[in-house]
């Protein structure tokens, strides 16, 4: 009976692992949320990061259906849990989450467009500065950072892949390739804010390194001179020239 357990337990533990009970995806209520979305996008995907959570519209071309996915702790897809899902048509009018056929598996949610060509928009949250997310369609991208935050420090930012250029547009960092041949994007920014923390860290660890070496230069000068007031760093040829105890001649 415990080795049936056991193994019941065990199976359960690898189909876990292996993504088959993964989340069932975000509720209707979720993707009919609503949200005002930036439909003047020039780039084929175009992602708004505000803090804590981001935007994301990807323009489509021929394309009847688009799988979301992000990756869990142990690498294995899951559907991502956007919510606010709307499309707008070619001629400007734009619908809910209403219009498009939706299906979820444990692996990622499939979105089905009313229409093969337009923009599809969503919300997902964001933990954190730092957002990592497949790249759903082919071609250019543009990545717009929240206002008082940038990635031109590498030791406190991480932008992937490369090639990419940066534009300070009305106070905002925007990030865009031409052509990402990337299967996923990596952007992690700091606040503006933290570089001047960073700054002032290092300076005290400076001072702090210099001070403390001063100190310990200190230290030997007066060990130094102390040894020689006490005749202990006399030099051999000098106990040469004293020539030999008295009463012992050469």
């Amino acid at each position: 009976m415990n080795r049936r357990l056991l193994a019941l337990i065990g199976l359960g533990v690898l189909l876990v692992l292996a993504g088959c009970l993964g989340g069932s995806g975000p509720s209707g209520e979720q993707l009919r949320e609503d949200a005002d979305y930036d439909w003047n996008t020039s780039a084929n995907g175009t992602l708004q990061l505000g803090g804590d959570s981001y935007t994301a519209v990807y323009e489509i071309h021929n394309t009847s259906q688009l799988d979301l996915y992000q990756r869990d702790t142990f690498n294995n897809r899951e559907p991502l849990p956007i919510s606010a899902l709307q499309f707008r048509y070619p001629n400007g009018t734009v619908v809910d989450a209403s219009a498009f056929d939706i299906s979820t598996n444990a692996e990622r949610i499939r979105l089905e467009p009313p229409n093969r060509t337009g923009k599809i928009a969503y919300s997902v949250e964001q933990n954190g500065k730092a957002v990592q997310t497949a790249t759903f369609v082919d071609g250019s991208y543009e990545v717009v950072l929240p206002p008082n935050t940038d990635v031109g420090v590498p030791i406190l930012s991480n932008v992937a892949p490369g090639g990419y250029e940066t534009e300070t547009i009305d106070g905002q960092v925007h990030i865009t390739w031409n052509d990402v041949d990337s299967d996923e994007l990596v952007v992690e920014y700091y606040l503006e804010r933290d570089l001047w923390l960073f700054g002032g860290l290092f300076v005290l660890l400076v001072s702090v390194g210099v001070g403390g070496g001063l100190y310990y230069w200190r230290q030997i000068r007066s060990l130094q001179d102390r040894r020689e007031e006490v005749g202990l760093d006399v030099e051999d040829d000098d106990l040469d020239d004293r020539g030999p105890p008295p009463g012992m001649g050469r």
